[in-house]
């Protein structure tokens, strides 16, 4: 779940909870809304080179998240020698459509592993504007970025995390391990339960779900959060591809330099572009390289070199 922008100066807090035998880490962190190298692994994906701006969309947008009918035009872009492994980007690097990775994933198949997730995997998302990331962030988040989230891809779940891995350049597998972190690749997975009425998603008031007093705020396959994210909802809660969609949209801001404001709060060295791991730290604790950023790194490493996703225990088709 993804700790966000605004949230004055509160220390972040770490819970876990469990959701069908994923450990979906919850979080609580301060201020605006994410070490080491890439990882790397078969065919590199190919870079259209390094050029400081990122590639817009070529995606129409809706309004709303709406059924995957929609969703055929954007993935007739021509699969041109599908990369077998999608790495990642250096920062500043083009990046490439959503068009072009939908066909580059549907070049390469993969069958659904997670069948909780089929219809959630059909519906398709929207834009989120020019006004996605917080006025602390560089504004060429917003300018390069913010305006490429759509969530219009549909297939099935880790077909989606590759897709989502290609359009925002990085590495896929490191994409396969921190969803199993998150929510054991299920996307009705809800987290980062509150009191807080004014941080409910429309529909899911306090106690609406199951929960007397209390509603979730983190939704989805990446866990993103709606208070922080709400230009994305309905997106996030019903749609796996702009969960993921947003989610990496985010950790690219991160990636790229963008995310000033980490460098105004506490953290445990300088923040700056091209760390991989910070970024996925920062997703989970609001911070760069702290205690509770490097525990969480190491529970995505961790799975990583497991490779969790293939084992016999994670299938649940």
């Amino acid at each position: 779940m993804r700790r966000h922008p605004l949230l004055s100066a509160a220390v972040a807090a770490l819970l876990v909870v469990a959701s069908g035998g994923a450990v979906a880490v919850v979080r609580h962190a301060a201020f605006q809304p994410g070490g080491g190298s890439p990882v790397a692994g078969g065919q590199p994906f190919p870079t259209t080179g390094a050029t400081g701006a990122a590639t817009p969309s070529a995606f129409g947008t809706s309004p709303t998240a709406t059924p995957a009918a929609s969703a055929a035009a954007t993935q007739s872009a021509q699969p041109v020698s599908a990369p077998a492994h999608f790495g990642t980007l250096a920062p500043g690097a083009a990046l490439p459509s959503g068009a072009q990775c939908a066909a580059w994933v549907q070049a390469r198949p993969l069958a659904e592993n997670k069948g909780m997730n089929r219809g959630l995997n059909q519906v398709t998302g929207q834009s989120v504007g020019s006004s996605f990331f917080p006025s602390s962030d560089d504004a060429r988040a917003n300018r390069l970025l913010g305006v490429r989230v759509d969530g219009q891809f549909t297939g099935t779940t880790y077909e989606i995390l590759r897709w989502a891995a290609c359009k925002w350049g990085i590495d896929e597998e490191v994409v396969a391990a921190q969803a199993a972190v998150e929510s054991w690749w299920n996307q009705t997975t809800k987290g980062d339960w509150g009191s807080d009425a004014t941080a409910c998603a429309p529909g899911h008031g306090l106690g609406a779900d199951g929960r007397p007093g209390q509603c979730p705020q983190s939704y989805g396959i990446i866990q993103n959060r709606y208070p922080f994210e709400q230009a994305s909802w309905p997106g996030i809660g019903n749609s796996t591809a702009m969960n993921a969609d947003t989610g990496y949209a985010i950790w690219r801001a991160c990636f790229d330099g963008y995310e000033l404001w980490l460098n105004d709060v506490e953290r445990g060295r300088q923040y700056g572009p091209g760390d991989t791991w910070g970024c996925l730290g920062r997703w989970f604790s609001g911070r760069w390289h702290t205690g509770a950023a490097e525990t969480y790194i190491a529970k995505v490493r961790g799975y990583l070199d497991q490779r969790i996703w293939e084992t016999p225990s994670f299938q649940q088709p």
